[in-house]
Order: C-alpha cells, then sequence, then structure tokens
C-alpha cells in the first residue's frame, strides 16, 4: 500500500514538473534577431536600430551578405540561423527579402518583418518584381560594371535613396556600398518563407527605390501585418526607432510561433 502512494505521489510530481516545463516552453520568448541588409548595403546599414534592439535585452546579429547570388546570400542567413540558441526572428531591408524568404523556412524561424523589402514568391526574382512597375529614379542612376555588378552613383544614393538621412552620412554609404551582383538580381527563389511564416512589413511612404506599389502588392498577398512610414527608402536608418518598435511588437506576436514544429532542433 506504501509502495502504491509513494509511486503516485512520484507520478503525480513528475506531472506537474512536466506541465511547468511544457508551459515554460510554449511561452519562450524570442531572443534572437537577424538582420538582413540590402543592395549596395553591408550590416551596417542596420547600425541605428541594433543599439535599440539591444537595450531591450535581445541578442541580435546583422548579417554580412556577398551579394554574389541569391543562393549564397541565403547561405549567409542560414548560417546566422544555424548558430543561433533558440527561435529567431528575421528582419530583412530591400533586396535582403529575397534571401531572407528563401532562408527563413527553417524551423527555427518564428517570423519575417519586410522593410521596404522583396517578398518574391516561388519562381519569382527581385528582377521579375521590379519591372512590373515604372522604374524606380534610384534605379536611373544604377550602372552595371564589366564584372557584372550593379553600383549607384553619389547622386543616386544622396537623392534618391537616402534622401532623408544627413548628406555626410549619405556620403559614407556611397563609400561602403556593397555592389549587387546582376547574377543576384535574377536569381528567383525555390522556397517561400511567407507561405508559413508570421510576416510583418514597413512600406516607406517615400521610396525612390523600390516602387510603394510593389511594397503595398507584396505585403498584402502575404497578409502581413503592415504599417507605412514617411520615409525613405534607408528608413532603417532616419526611422530607426520605428522599426526597432515595430520589431518589438512583432517578436511578441511571433513568440506563440516559435515553437510550433516539435521535431526542431534548436
Amino acid at each position: 500500500m506504501r509502495y502504491l502512494i509513494l509511486l503516485a505521489l512520484l507520478v503525480s510530481c513528475w506531472a506537474a514538473s512536466s506541465a511547468g516545463s511544457s508551459a515554460a516552453t510554449s511561452g519562450q520568448r524570442i531572443k534572437n534577431v537577424i538582420l538582413v541588409h540590402g543592395a549596395w548595403a553591408d550590416g551596417s546599414s542596420w547600425s541605428a536600430v541594433i543599439p535599440l534592439l539591444q537595450r531591450r535585452g535581445l541578442h541580435v546579429v546583422a548579417v554580412q551578405m556577398p551579394l554574389t547570388s541569391l543562393k549564397d546570400d541565403a547561405a549567409t542567413i542560414r548560417r546566422a540561423i544555424a548558430d543561433a540558441d533558440g527561435p529567431v526572428f528575421l528582419a530583412a531591408h530591400s533586396y535582403g527579402g529575397g534571401p531572407a524568404t528563401e532562408a527563413g523556412t527553417d524551423c527555427k524561424v518564428a517570423g519575417i518583418m519586410y522593410v521596404a523589402a522583396a517578398a518574391p514568391a516561388v519562381g519569382e526574382s527581385f528582377a521579375d518584381l521590379v519591372k512590373r512597375y515604372p522604374l524606380a529614379p534610384a534605379l536611373h542612376q544604377a550602372r552595371l560594371t564589366n564584372a557584372g555588378f550593379f553600383i549607384i552613383s553619389p547622386t543616386g544614393m544622396r537623392d534618391d535613396v537616402a534622401p532623408d538621412v544627413p548628406a555626410s552620412q549619405a556620403a559614407v554609404l556611397v563609400a561602403e556600398q556593397n555592389p549587387l551582383s546582376n547574377k543576384a538580381f535574377t536569381d528567383r527563389v525555390d522556397v517561400a518563407a511567407w507561405r508559413t511564416k508570421p510576416t510583418w512589413y514597413v512600406v516607406a511612404g517615400h521610396d525612390r527605390t523600390v516602387p510603394i506599389a510593389l511594397e503595398r502588392m507584396v505585403a498584402q498577398r502575404m497578409h502581413a501585418t503592415t504599417i507605412t512610414i514617411p520615409s525613405s527608402h534607408m528608413v532603417i536608418i532616419s526611422h530607426a526607432s520605428e522599426i526597432a518598435g515595430f520589431i518589438a511588437t512583432a517578436l511578441s506576436k511571433a513568440s506563440a510561433h516559435a515553437l510550433r514544429d516539435a521535431n526542431c532542433t534548436r
């Protein structure tokens, strides 16, 4: 009899412990944010947002993509995802939305935010999306080099890509620009993470680099939670606090999605 009572007590304690562990797991807060840069840029383009997220106790990684091909860039994001301890949230700017769409199917990804970004469907490239709309002013300032990479003129950076950024900072963006290969621009995605992941979108209301109509179309197509900020394409610099706040809001919603895949090795 005493043996049965002891066994019942052990089972009861185990059940309570399991329930508590399950509750803690299901409510796990996402602490990892991976930031994906766009064309003519590198991870430093997120430098105004990064400290704002870090102050919220988040672990932030700004990837450095080579911009040589969509596959190479997606592989860079996948390495960052694999290295993260726990579920991650992706935030991608501009061209970076394409590689993020490809890499974001990883089971560790709890959600994706697109910031004035491409969000191709399967079989689409950034180029395919852009050519549906009148050419944006910034793209008139882009030049394809003999090596097959697009660069943008100082005038294009100052007047079209980042007109609401201080001139001295726009000059730094020109000096730091990471050329985009024609291959990356025309590569088509094989998978589209936004089909299965929660998504958020920031429309840059004064964008002169990515057509605003394109931004609104992809946001609507993937049923993203969307806000519009009256900003140039470099909204991640000129409106960093709004971007950081929107990411924080998205994280609270994405937490519910974070651990749905019980077979995901985190």
